[in-house]
């Protein structure tokens, strides 16, 4: 792929304008464009109802960037994630120089709702930008490398990047961060391990642990990104599978055990969950017994 410098008396550019294969369109995640800019003057870039999905960082000087009615500014380091289905304004000082890289994909559109659900925002400064940085340099490489299969190398280093921008700008609304609100909740977490089968209300957990029972919902699905309720039902669906596979209880029988008493709350919930009813669960995986 051919690397394009560009350059005037307003900007000095180094791109890879990407064309990924027809698969890689319809079925991954796949680059559009690369590339780093310096800026010899202020300069005004504005853009709206693009299929992609911009990740920018600032590698020297300052920007900003409006989108949705709100400006964000932008120091060395920092870095913003946008879709550009929407309007945006992004400003460079003069000697800004930045980095970005622009993708898409088929689940972009969830991801990135997913991404600023967590988040809460479309800007941040990252703790570790480097990391940032080791991770564009590795998309350059590639797109501009002769790999037999680079699209799918590539979907590999744009999903860490994606990864990398839902660690980074995980949202905790009582500051609570990662690492200490996994200490405190651990004998929390082996409790549910433990007592799944139980039924366990909100209330009667929180009392147990001494422990308010808002602060725990809101610090629990922090800092595992699921609920005390959904994080039970999951641990109760997976033991459900491991029983419909590995047993020969009957399906009444395998919900009772994982807490799910009531024979067809089970199969709606393990439907919703796996897409298909436990019986139909136990079928497919019939022949893949070892």
């Amino acid at each position: 792929m051919d690397i394009s410098l560009f350059e005037s008396n307003a900007v000095k550019s180094n791109r890879i304008v990407y064309t990924p294969s027809a698969f890689a369109k319809s079925n991954l995640i796949y680059l559009q464009e690369i590339g780093s800019m310096q800026y010899l003057r202020p300069h005004i870039s504005r853009r709206e109802k693009l299929n992609s999905y911009l990740f920018i960082q600032v590698q020297n000087g300052s920007a900003s960037v409006d989108y949705h009615s709100t400006l964000y500014l932008l120091k060395t380091g920092d870095c913003a994630f946008l879709d550009c289905h929407y309007p945006y304004v992004r400003q460079s000082d003069a000697s800004c120089n930045l980095n970005w890289i622009h993708f898409a994909g088929p689940n972009m559109a969830a991801i990135y709702e997913k991404y600023l659900k967590r988040s809460g925002s479309p800007c941040f400064s990252p703790v570790m930008p480097a990391l940032f940085q080791t991770i564009y340099g590795d998309i350059f490489e590639l797109a501009s490398s002769d790999d037999y299969v680079r699209d799918m190398h590539l979907m590999e280093k744009i999903t860490s990047l994606l990864s990398l921008l839902m660690e980074s700008n995980w949202r905790y609304s009582l500051q609570v961060k990662p690492s200490k609100a996994r200490q405190e909740l651990q004998p929390i977490k082996c409790y549910l391990d433990e007592h799944y089968m139980e039924t366990i209300h909100l209330e009667d957990l929180a009392n147990r642990f001494f422990i308010n029972k808002f602060y725990l919902a809101r610090i629990f699905k922090e800092a595992y990104a699921v609920s005390i309720n959904r994080y039970i039902t999951q641990i109760r669906i997976t033991h459900a599978k491991q029983l419909l596979r590995f047993s020969n209880h009957s399906i009444d029988e395998t919900g009772a055990q994982c807490g799910l008493y009531d024979p067809n709350y089970f199969s709606r919930v393990f439907k919703k969950i796996e897409g298909v009813s436990p019986s139909q669960y136990r079928e497919e995986w019939a022949s893949q017994k070892s």
